[in-house]
Parts: structure tokens; C-alpha cells; sequence
């Protein structure tokens, strides 16, 4: 993973903002309630040319037992345990409370490397708190402001020595020129290797959705309970199937929008939104007591309509008892509500034990394969002349037959498809839909979205009178 920073806290010291701004952009969601981070966030760093992972950490809680807090202290000490370093954030227009001197003390006892960041010290506001943070006893505090964007040089040359000692920072070698003179053929361009596959879960509260990514990881990385709404980020993680490189991105339960009146909730609910456009394969987990209810399909068909490859994960399906009665209940449900991607995939499984999560990755691959496919052009017009054969459009106005002369595939991801006929306005959408359906079934093109466009003009492979 090379040079990590865990950024560490009480709640609402501003680590989100300052996770945002080192790795330059909106990733985490900041909101003034405390405690909105409960996950460990992953993003990759870069502070004045420096390169490196950094941790966003759950806000140091005084909990013990079982609680949510108490859970979201080990996944803070989990990060702290493997970073190099923690940078441990107060509030300098707040001064320095009693919950920073706890657990400036809790990090001293982990023997813990640590640099103290006096954060919000843009203007005087910050002095007294920055002057007052000398006494935790964790060194030399580096005055920033997150918000403002001040302070990151300073930040930078805190970090150094130990970017230093963990080779993150090495000089430059030398170009040597003599060895470029005595080439005698171009240099070979390595293979850039392969993108991560994009892989998002999302699904209503309490489906599943965490206790699916942990069994994945084969780690306990998100946090995960009977309490519904745990999670609140869209949390991503760097992982491998089969050589695979994925990254996989956890996501708040969404709940119907009428149900929605906190700021927070709809804050949470926007960022899973913005995961599932981002995406290339979403995974849709249901409880296995309630499938697809209407909100499950809401967000099928969000996923659907932006163009997402979608497989759908029964979870909890080892305590079903009459399982024909709910696939057979699912499979009218898909039938009947999502038509327009008829065939998707759909696994059922069980994340607190692993079963069915291996057959759950093949599908997510498959997907991916005929999300991605391309069909040559002369094999679409070929079927083409087919279809039309065995189904001519109808006749228009005036007794006229729409002529569908060409048609080509503009892209992949997701399959879109391109028809040029006269009187292309008037196509009726039944026969596009059966064009759309014979592509499905002929290709094999099942259960991921086909977009198709029917344009007007000639064809353009045809020489003009």
C-alpha cells in the first residue's frame, strides 16, 4: 500500500474536510452533527507532490461494550495500527477539550507515530487553541485550516520524515543521457494494466449491505450491526477476485424519499446516488423476507435507467424456509416490473456465512463481459435483415412501411445500439422494443441495460445516386 496516514479525532474536528482536500476532491460527506463518519474511509493522496493513502477515521468516542461507538473505535485503532502515521486533528477555535487529552494519552500508550494537527486555525480565533495544544504532550502542532486550504506546506514538512522512512520520498535518479544515445530502437511501452472493475452495493437499510463487503475482504472492514442506517458514506475499497482488480464501494440504506426528513439522511442518500453513476456493475441486496418490495425496484430502475450493469443478491436466504414460493415470487416480480432487462442475474446467499458470495462474483464478472461487448457490424446488419424479414415494421400514414436500412453499435457500457430509417420519428416504441428484445435474446445480451436509438438518413456504407 506504500506510505499510509490514518487522519484520527474526536467527532467534528473536521478530518472528512481535510480527507476531502488531500485527496482533492468531495469523496467524504461533512455535515456540522457529530459523528457522521462511521466507517474508515480509503482515498489516495497527493500534498505538494507527495503521494500517499490516507485513512478518514470514525471520531475517537469514551466507549466501551458493544455500542456503535465502541465498534467505531476499533475501526479507528484498526487504522491507526496500519498507517505509518496518524495525524490526530482538535478544533483550535474550540481549544483543546478533556476528550483531546483522553485520547492524546489513549495514542501515547499505543505507542502510536503521531503528528497533532491544530485544525480551523485560519484567522486569530485558532491562537489560543494552538498555543493550548502544546500541553498533550504529542509535539509540535501543525496550525492548518482544511476548509480554507492554508497550512498544507506546513502539513507537508511534518509528514517528510516519515514518507522518508518508509521510502515514499526518494531523489530523483539522474536521466543518463548516454544510454539514450545508444539506443538503437524505440523504448517499449509497458502494458497499462487494467482499470478496477467498479463494483457498488447498495440496497435498503439493514439488507446486508456491510456484512456483504466484510465477507468479501475476509476482514471486518465496515461497520456492521442489527442497528439499521450504520452506514452513511459511500465507502470504497481496493480488493482482487481472480487477479481481478475490483473496487468495491459499500453504500447507505436508501429509504423511500417520503420517508426522508434529516439533512444528514438525504446528504447520505445523494452520495449513494452519485456511486450507483459512477458504477459499472451494481449489486442490489434484498432481505430475503421482503423481495423486491417497491423500494427495491425504485433503485433497480435508477440503476437501470444510468446505464449500470445490475445483479440482484437475495441476502439471508439460509433462514427461508419455502424458497421455490420466493424465487418463484421473484421471478414474476422481475418479469412483470423490470422488462427492460430481462435475464438479470440474480443470486441468492447468505454474507454472515459465505454461502452463495463465490457464485455471486462469477456473476458480477459475467455481467462486466457482456456489459462491455461490442458486436461486429456486419453480424448486427445480417440480424437485422432477419428480424425484418420475419417482422416488418408497420405501415405509417398514408399506407407507407418505415424502411430500416443500417444499423450499428455507437458504443458498449452499456450496449448501445444505432438504427437508421426513413421516418425514424415515427417507429413505434412496441417494434423498438422488439428489436430490443430479439438483440437480448440473439447476443445473449441478457440482464444488462440495451440502449437503443433510431435515427433518420441514408445509410452511410451506400454510395448516393
Amino acid at each position: 500500500m506504500g506510505f499510509t496516514v490514518a487522519i484520527v479525532g474526536r467527532p467534528n474536528v473536521g478530518k472528512s474536510t481535510l480527507f476531502n482536500r488531500l485527496v482533492g476532491r468531495r469523496v467524504a460527506i461533512v455535515h456540522d452533527t457529530p459523528g457522521v463518519t462511521r466507517d474508515r474511509r480509503e482515498g489516495e493522496a497527493d500534498l505538494l507532490g507527495l503521494a500517499f493513502t490516507v485513512f478518514d477515521t470514525a471520531g475517537f468516542e469514551d466507549a466501551g461494550g458493544d455500542s456503535v461507538e465502541a465498534r467505531m473505535r476499533r475501526q479507528t485503532d484498526m487504522a491507526v495500527e496500519e498507517a505509518d502515521v496518524a495525524l490526530m486533528l482538535i478544533d483550535a477555535r474550540a481549544g483543546v477539550t478533556p476528550l483531546d487529552r483522553h485520547f492524546a494519552e489513549h495514542l501515547r500508550r499505543r505507542n502510536a507515530a503521531v503528528i497533532l494537527v491544530a485544525n480551523k486555525c485560519e484567522g486569530k480565533a485558532g491562537e489560543p487553541g494552538l498555543y493550548e495544544s502544546y500541553g498533550l504532550g504529542l509535539g509540535e502542532p501543525v496550525p492548518l485550516s482544511a476548509e480554507h486550504n492554508e497550512g498544507m506546506s506546513d502539513l507537508f514538512d511534518a509528514l517528510r520524515p516519515y514518507a522518508e522512512a518508509a521510502g515514499a520520498l526518494t531523489p530523483e535518479p539522474e536521466p543518463d543521457f548516454a544510454a539514450e544515445d545508444d539506443a538503437t530502437g524505440p523504448a517499449e511501452t509497458p502494458e497499462r494494466p487494467l482499470r478496477p472493475l467498479q463494483m457498488v452495493v447498495v440496497g435498503r437499510p439493514n439488507v446486508g449491505k456491510s456484512t456483504l463487503i466484510n465477507r468479501l475482504l475476509g476482514e471486518e472492514r465496515m461497520l456492521v450491526g442489527p442497528e439499521a442506517g450504520l452506514t452513511r458514506d459511500a465507502i470504497s475499497t481496493e480488493w482482487s477476485h481472480k487477479g481481478r482488480s475490483i473496487r468495491l464501494v459499500d453504500t447507505a440504506g436508501m429509504r423511500r424519499r417520503a420517508q426522508i426528513d434529516d439533512s444528514l439522511e438525504k446528504l447520505s442518500v445523494s452520495n449513494t446516488i452519485e456511486a450507483i453513476r459512477l458504477a459499472e456493475v451494481v449489486v442490489l441486496v434484498m432481505d430475503a423476507a421482503a423481495i423486491l418490495d417497491k423500494q427495491d425496484l425504485t433503485i433497480a430502475r435508477m440503476v437501470l435507467d444510468e446505464g449500470r450493469a445490475l445483479v440482484i443478491a437475495i441476502n439471508k436466504w439460509d433462514v427461508v424456509e419455502d424458497r421455490g414460493e420466493a424465487l418463484k415470487r421473484l421471478s414474476d416480480r422481475l418479469e412483470t416490473s423490470l422488462p427492460q432487462a430481462r435475464g438479470l442475474a440474480t443470486v441468492t446467499l447468505s454474507a454472515l456465512i459465505g454461502k452463495g458470495v463465490e457464485q455471486l462474483m462469477d456473476e458480477v464478472l459475467e455481467v462486466h463481459r457482456l456489459w462491455n461487448r461490442r458486436i461486429p457490424t456486419s453480424q448486427l446488419n445480417r440480424w437485422l435483415e432477419e428480424v425484418i424479414a420475419n417482422h416488418p415494421p408497420p405501415a405509417v400514414a398514408g399506407g407507407k412501411r418505415i424502411k430500416i436500412r443500417y444499423m450499428t453499435q455507437a458504443k458498449a457500457r452499456p450496449p448501445t445500439f444505432v438504427v437508421f430509417a426513413s421516418r425514424a420519428e415515427e417507429l413505434p416504441e412496441a417494434y423498438q422494443r422488439y428489436l430490443v428484445n430479439s438483440l437480448r435474446d440473439t447476443f445473449k445480451l441478457v440482464g444488462v441495460p440495451i440502449r437503443l436509438f433510431v435515427r433518420g438518413g441514408r445509410n452511410p456504407y451506400v454510395d448516393k445516386d
